[in-house]
């Protein structure tokens, strides 16, 4: 009997660590004269046919080729095609800018060479299909019909996918992608966790191939509140490995009260700096910050720093308490006395805006 394409993709994505391994190691030199493979059941060459790829597309590719005869490719509008929910990355994030690279591959080869991997929808008037991995040449394709290219395709394979086959395909495409942050991936994870395996968390692991103790702290940071997210320069900044530490302290209800009120305070600041345009608060000193929170602001090192254009810290407000505030010149800073009689004023305007400026 013939395997359908869920079961083959089923057992592709459970086979992948497996698979990568396989195809390096049986991969022959380059060369007209190489041996022919050994003969081998036709179920075993269907699992292994087109292994030879590697890397980031190797599941993708083997998913979206000609070996899985459902699967059918077309060229389609992106205005008919969304973008799948329980995809770890976030469209809205996507620019311009950070998608250049893959809009000037698409052009210099006259078009879409990688297929993306959807599924047909019903009920959507609007949309004929989702994206379930090509989220970036989704956006590629529809900006470039928007600039010069309308004839530009989107260029797709059309899969039978459940919504789990669909998850672990995404995230199979999401792991070696180094544009998708820690904090995207843990809050999918997080979802998939509630949406996919009932909260089950060892099913999940072993579903996804990965370690149970690595899961479940990206799950613990998923849930970092927005407010203390709001924090950081960029969600990017919050990475799994320092970002756990703050995740547990907000499991004490007193230290999350004190967390949350630096984090809005820190919100705060960054605004003030971007509206400067001056350097933003890099991730190490927010951390530091919110997790010194709980002990008081007189025991944090740094409450307010004013920084020169160049991005070197000239003032910082050490502490405020009720004896006054105790501020820091930073010596090698490069400002003149006119800049840091500008910085002193600012820290004080801002203390009194946090109603914490000095009692009169």
């Amino acid at each position: 009997m013939a395997r359908t394409q869920k079961d083959y993709l089923a057992d592709l994505l459970a086979e992948e660590a497996a698979a990568e391994v396989t195809s390096a190691a049986a991969m022959p030199a380059a060369s007209d004269s190489a041996p022919a493979p050994e003969p081998e059941a036709p179920a075993r060459l269907a699992r292994t046919r087109g292994t030879t790829l590697l890397g980031r597309e190797s599941a993708l590719a083997r998913v979206a080729s000609g070996e899985v005869r459902q699967v059918t490719q077309l060229l389609l509008d992106p205005a008919r095609v969304r973008i799948w929910p329980g995809n770890a990355r976030v469209y809205a994030d996507l620019s311009e800018e950070n998608v250049r690279e893959l809009i000037d591959s698409i052009v210099a080869e006259n078009g879409q060479k990688v297929p993306a991997v959807v599924r047909r929808i019903d009920g959507d008037p609007d949309h004929d299909y989702e994206v379930i991995a090509g989220t970036r040449r989704h956006f590629a394709i529809s900006w470039l019909r928007a600039n010069s290219y309308p004839d530009m395709q989107f260029v797709a394979q059309v899969a039978q996918l459940d919504d789990e086959a669909a998850f672990r395909l995404a995230d199979l495409e999401n792991r070696a992608r180094k544009d998708v942050s820690d904090l995207e991936r843990a809050r999918n994870y997080a979802e998939a966790l509630r949406n996919h395996y009932g909260n089950h968390l060892t099913r999940m692991a072993e579903r996804l191939k990965l370690s149970k103790g690595w899961l479940s702290k990206m799950i613990k940071v998923a849930g970092i509140p927005d407010t203390v997210i709001a924090a950081f320069a960029s969600p990017s900044d919050v990475q799994l490995k320092p970002a756990y530490p703050l995740a547990q302290s907000l499991d004490d209800k007193t230290a999350a009260k004190a967390i949350l009120a630096e984090a809005r305070l820190l919100a705060r600041e960054q605004g003030d700096r971007r509206s400067r345009g001056q350097a933003a608060i890099v991730a190490t000193d927010v951390l530091r910050r919110l997790l010194a929170a709980p002990a008081g602001p007189q025991e944090a090192e740094e409450m307010f720093s004013w920084a020169m254009p160049g991005g070197r810290t000239a003032l910082s407000v050490l502490s405020v308490n009720r004896q006054g505030v105790t501020v820091r010149l930073h010596a090698g800073s490069g400002a003149e006395h006119e800049h840091l009689v500008t910085a002193f004023r600012e820290a004080l305007a801002q203390l009194e805006r946090e109603g914490r400026g000095l009692q009169r």
